[in-house]
């Protein structure tokens, strides 16, 4: 079960790293920023604004670790949109680093033998007998929506218009349902989850705008179309009047 849990498992050596790159970036003396970190947290220098592009600029930052650097990214570009929970970065973070693996995108756990290749096919196996399968399969709904509408939108866009596909709003509304479905799930309450699925649920246009950004600018970057424009200048324009 994917959890909101990457920001607490970051080591000493990621907070070494991080302080190395604002120093490097902004002059300040790394003993300065290391006290800044052993004083108020490691939050203050992740929400730095020069952080990400010192990830992906310096030399340094080809050895932070998944967690750092999904986190980070993540952090950013929801901030970019008006989104400030750090709890939705930590755990959209976590469901990259977890889909990210093997074949785990299409099955709702390890143990679980059926592969899922459609949101419709999630979506009939929500009231599964079994609470605990009922409750994985939920989360996975809005789980594999966001995946899909965020880090693949392009493609969403050109089967579309290439062969009648769903659009991103079905990918939103299924999402979104997903994750009301697991927000009101027993097992939710158990897990400390309901509050967090609720806010996901409701900010699932957000989510998708965030990972919309990172998959333009990180997993695609040299990907031009007119379905590309109009999408980042109708979700620009959605989010705006969302945040």
């Amino acid at each position: 079960m994917i959890q909101a849990t990457v920001r607490h498992h970051l080591s000493r050596d990621d907070a070494q790293l991080v302080a190395r790159l604002i120093s490097r970036d902004s002059g300040q003396p790394v003993e300065e920023i290391e006290q800044a970190i052993s004083d108020q947290g490691i939050d203050t220098v992740l929400d730095d604004p020069r952080l990400p592009a010192a990830l992906l600029r310096e030399g340094q930052g080809a050895h932070a670790s998944l967690p750092l650097f999904f986190y980070v990214m993540m952090r950013h570009a929801l901030r970019r949109v008006g989104e400030e929970d750090r709890r939705l970065a930590d755990y959209v973070a976590a469901m990259l680093m977890h889909f990210g693996m093997r074949d785990n995108a299409r099955r709702i756990s390890a143990a679980d033998d059926q592969v899922y290749d459609s949101l419709a096919a999630l979506l009939a196996d929500v009231d599964d007998p079994d609470g605990r399968r009922s409750f994985l399969v939920r989360t996975h709904l809005g789980n594999y929506a966001l995946w899909l509408s965020g880090l693949f939108p392009d493609y969403i866009e050109h089967r579309r218009w290439r062969r009648g596909g769903p659009d991103l709003d079905y990918y939103e509304e299924m999402g979104r349902r997903g994750f009301q479905l697991a927000a009101g799930h027993r097992l939710a309450d158990d897990h400390g989850l309901s509050t967090l699925f609720t806010t996901a649920a409701d900010r699932f246009g957000l989510l998708r705008a965030a990972l919309n950004d990172v998959s333009d600018s990180l997993l695609f970057p040299d990907r031009h179309s007119p379905e590309r424009l109009m999408r980042q200048v109708m979700s620009e324009a959605r989010w705006r009047r969302l945040s």
